[in-house]
């Protein structure tokens, strides 16, 4: 009987820790890489489904550092209370250098992305399904 309960416990933490493992996998964090030249994003518009995102932004021959800002379409580009943070580079990005964003969860929406320092147009688009 012990020999029973012992292979049933084990069986059921197995499928437990299968679950657990299956789930994380989906909450994994996903890069989304851009590229800035003088004056524009090579990508005005990308489509990705809803998850949590590492931004890397990478400056091709801009001749001196740029940036990027996230915001929900409709809001006002220009106030940095409308900015989201967390997919600010972590630090300027210098020429032909890359840089990446903190990890940023996306909802379903749209968002617009620009460079102030670049600058860059604020009509480049990220579509989340």
């Amino acid at each position: 009987m012990k020999k029973v309960i012992t292979v049933l416990a084990v069986a059921f933490l197995t499928i437990i820790s299968v679950n657990a493992q299956d789930k994380m996998t989906d909450k994994a964090v996903k890069t989304i890489q851009l590229e800035q030249t003088p004056g524009e994003f090579t990508q005005k518009t990308l489509t990705v489904s809803e998850g949590t995102y590492v931004f890397e932004i990478a400056n091709n021959g801009v001749d001196h550092k740029v940036g990027f800002v996230l915001v929900e379409k409709g809001k006002d580009v220009s106030k940095p209370e409308n900015h989201i943070k967390t997919a600010y580079v972590t630090a300027p990005v210098e020429t032909n250098k890359t840089q990446t964003s903190k990890p940023t969860t996306l909802a379903k929406g749209e968002y617009v992305y620009f460079c102030p320092l670049n600058p860059t147009s604020t009509d480049n688009t990220l579509i989340v399904e």
